[in-house]
């Protein structure tokens, strides 16, 4: 094949159409920038969904952790540990998260010495002491705000000492004992243990802690 022929064929074909085919350089440059433009685009549009995503999981975990105070109490309860509790929480919610006080507990000491309406801090250790042990009031914070000695607990009270109580049977008795934990002593109430009758009767010399 003559390549000067061919050439000189090209030239004029070129230069007539020299503009459709810079256009069309053009446009196929400006395509690519705008497929890679779209591309960064949504890139970035993802990421900063999944940044707002983690900022918000992280601002309600923050107040979720906020809302709540951690409360170690130990000795003469039903179930000593260590307690998540609301952050406005008392040391009557902490007794109530332990289950009450033990049989064994001096319950002497708690009434003359416990506030049970003292508001408890994040981090603090309440104990109570066993009936026996030596444990004087200035280790206590709070002080004594309350009288409470004698009552049966019926979180922790055997069948004998429910018995003990006006209008309870050993049936009764057994049914308290069944339906626990109670959280406040109209559980009884509200969980069919007893009727209204019986529960007037009983209702000052019960207790859930």
């Amino acid at each position: 094949m003559d390549y000067k022929n061919l050439s000189d064929s090209l030239v004029p074909l070129i230069r007539q159409n020299l503009l459709p085919l810079i256009l069309g350089f053009l446009g196929v440059i400006l395509l690519g920038y705008g497929v890679i433009g779209l591309l960064v685009s949504s890139s970035n549009s993802n990421d900063i969904a999944f940044e707002k995503a983690s900022q918000s999981s992280e601002v309600n975990s923050g107040n979720k952790k906020d809302s709540q105070i951690v409360v170690d109490i130990e000795g003469a309860v039903v179930s000593p540990g260590v307690y998540n509790l609301p952050k406005e929480s008392r040391v009557k919610d902490v007794l109530v998260a332990a289950r009450g006080l033990s049989s064994g507990a001096d319950r002497n000491w708690v009434a003359k010495n416990l506030n049970l309406a003292l508001k408890v801090t994040d981090g603090i250790k309440i104990y109570i002491p066993f009936e026996g042990e030596t444990f004087t009031s200035s280790q206590v914070q709070g002080g004594a705000s309350i009288q409470s000695g004698g009552l049966i607990n019926i979180n922790t009270a055997s069948d004998k000492e429910l018995d003990t109580l006006s209008g309870i049977g050993p049936a009764t008795a057994s049914k308290i004992i069944q339906g626990r934990p109670y959280q406040t002593i109209d559980d009884l109430l509200s969980k069919k243990i007893v009727g209204s009758s019986v529960f007037d009767k009983i209702k000052d010399k019960i207790t859930i802690y």
